[in-house]
């Protein structure tokens, strides 16, 4: 943290005025004009203040909220309200043992902040903590005459922050207006309190929480909202979809398409164990409009292309849609990338294929086809490796790549022999120590043999010859590229020091031939 504004938030906490609000000293005149209100967030008046008392506040948005308090018309839905802390991204990736991927924008305010100055009334920030005000770009474009995908300013969110104190916050929104989120994240969550903030007048956008809204909710609050953006969250997911689209593909159907999100996302949940073995994180996945490219994912969630009403938004904002065919797909392969398991179960040649293992689960657990069955990958997999006795990796086909992992679950789960197979495998990936650092480049090999050993163990069977035809125990050298160089290097040693360890396990073999399973 910088050692200056560690100070000023130090100081922020223990300086008390006059007026009864707490923070860094707020201008003279905004300090006398908050003496008519009887809390720090300026949420209701000092007994007996008169009107003109109230005529007498110079500062307008002050005197606006001051007169309208006194009527009894002021609203405090979503201007008022306590925002708790979320485990940090990065923390939850080391806890699970993946990377970053889940939302930086937990704590949903539903303001719309126009051009100009704003005020921002926040009380109970512990000394120390840095909570920031966040007003991302949600409708940012490429320059004019850049092509969408060649913008200079990338692909990703372009946000401003703003950070917060106790007390008074005057806000400058300049380059864009936009909806603010609260960025109030902590490494022990549990420890911190809640926070309060009071939107000074500020305009409601509203959001949908699916704990506690309904279809009728949804529709009053798109049919209000007052930016071009709507946010919704459920238990596992928070969108930032165009209102147009939001009204033109799911109008009556809000918990639909929430719960549907859901559904993606809990699946996955259950599919790496984290249901299981209770891991289930509060955080949420986000996934959001972009006018840049047709879909992708950084460490911010997943982003769709919202340029044209019926494009990427025609599908992933429709209930139904989203749930088959290219959209589920596409959706759970991004989000497969972000429970990747580094690097038990993502060495190099498996950047797209190990979230594919997830993808296949969600995808035909919703009753999809297949992918690999409908592109014959088992029948191409099967002649390039098996036939020509090389590794899996260096078959350049990732689908065909995915073809033996895909076939531990047929025959494990899929023949109820063991339904938790791939749960209890990535949970015992948990409980590894390495953490994957120096050098993994060059311990593909090494990775490999650990998945071998690890799914004869978890399944309490000797799978070494499934293993064997799919070159899992390949001797040789080679490279490759999979967003970096890897290197493969397996020595005789090391095969017949994993086969002699598996031998040693003393389990049954397969009953048949699992490379031969197909959906």
């Amino acid at each position: 943290m910088n050692t200056q504004k560690h100070i000023l938030q130090m100081l922020a906490v223990i300086m008390l005025f006059s007026c009864p609000v707490y923070g860094k000293k707020a201008p003279a005149q905004i300090d006398k004009d908050l003496k008519v209100f009887e809390t720090s967030l300026a949420t209701s008046l000092k007994k007996n203040v008169s009107n003109a008392a109230i005529k007498k506040v110079k500062d307008e948005r002050l005197r606006t909220l001051a007169t309208a308090l006194k009527a009894g018309t002021y609203q405090t839905e979503y201007r008022v309200a306590e925002y708790k802390a979320f485990l940090s991204p990065t923390m939850l990736g080391k806890q699970l043992r993946i990377g970053n991927g889940y939302s930086n924008y937990e704590n949903i305010t539903g303001i719309y902040l126009p051009k100009g100055k704003h005020l921002v009334m926040v009380e109970n920030i512990a000394e120390g903590k840095n909570v920031e005000l966040l007003l991302p770009n949600w409708n940012r474009r490429a320059p004019e005459g850049i092509e969408t995908t060649k913008d200079p300013n990338g692909w990703g969110i372009i946000k401003k922050t703003f950070p917060l104190k106790n007390g008074v916050n005057e806000i400058d929104v300049t380059d864009w207006d936009g909806l603010v989120y609260i960025h109030y994240y902590s490494d022990q969550p549990k420890n911190e309190k809640p926070i309060k903030v009071h939107f000074v007048n500020g305009q409601v956008n509203g959001y949908f929480d699916i704990r506690k809204n309904n279809n009728e909710d949804w529709k009053r609050l798109i049919d209000n909202a007052v930016y071009p953006v709507f946010d919704a969250r459920g238990r596992h997911i928070q969108i930032a979809y165009p209102v147009e689209a939001l009204k033109k593909y799911a109008y009556e159907r809000g918990t639909d398409l929430i719960s549907n999100y859901d559904s993606l996302v809990y699946r996955q949940h259950r599919f790496i164990g984290l249901v299981k073995y209770k891991r289930v994180p509060e955080n949420h996945i986000l996934a959001r409009v972009n006018y840049n490219y047709y879909m992708f994912r950084d460490g911010d969630g997943v982003a769709y292309m919202g340029t044209q009403p019926g494009y990427a938004m025609g599908m992933v904002a429709h209930p139904d849609k989203v749930i088959s065919g290219d959209p589920c797909w596409g959706f759970s392969h991004e989000v497969g990338h972000v429970h990747q398991l580094s690097p038990y179960l993502n060495w190099g040649g498996l950047g797209e294929v190990s979230n594919n293992i997830v993808t296949l689960y969600v995808t035909t657990s919703f009753g999809n086809k297949s992918r690999i069955s409908a592109q014959k990958n088992y029948e191409k997999a099967r002649k390039s490796i098996i036939d020509n006795k090389i590794s899996y990796l260096q078959d350049e086909d990732v689908f065909n790549r995915l073809v033996p992992f895909w076939q531990l679950q047929l025959y494990f789960a899929g023949a109820g022999k063991q339904p938790d197979f791939y749960a209890d495998l990535y949970e015992a990936f948990r409980r590894q120590t390495d953490e994957g650092g120096r050098g993994h480049r060059q311990k593909v090999a090494e990775y490999q043999l650990n998945f071998v050993k690890q799914a004869c163990k978890v399944s309490k069977t000797d799978l070494t010859e499934f293993f064997d035809k799919w070159g899992f125990f390949h001797i040789g050298k080679f490279e490759m590229n999979d967003y970096g160089k890897y290197t493969y290097e397996m020595t005789p040693e090391m095969v017949n020091a994993c086969k002699s360890e598996i031998k040693s396990m003393q389990f049954a073999k397969p009953a048949l031939d699992l490379t031969v399973l197909e959906d």
